[in-house]
């Protein structure tokens, strides 16, 4: 199973990803990236998660396609 994660230190809060993924990460109070933590379900979803990982300009998202279910 695939997931997006997020690194809290390099996020700095640009909110692209929210623009490219909007079903699977939210922004919290003060603009930072956060993610609902369960596993991409279908191409949309991998595409989209794909493109916000693509956008970021600091490199805080990636996928984790070893994450245990």
């Amino acid at each position: 199973m695939t997931r997006l994660r997020v690194d809290p230190l390099r996020c700095r809060g640009h909110g692209i990803c929210v623009l490219r993924a909007p079903d699977r990460i939210e922004l919290d109070d003060w603009g930072f990236a956060e993610l609902d933590g369960r596993p991409l379900v279908g191409s949309i979803q991998l595409r989209q998660a794909r493109r916000a990982v693509a956008a970021c300009p600091a490199r805080a998202l990636a996928l984790d396609e070893s994450a245990p279910a």
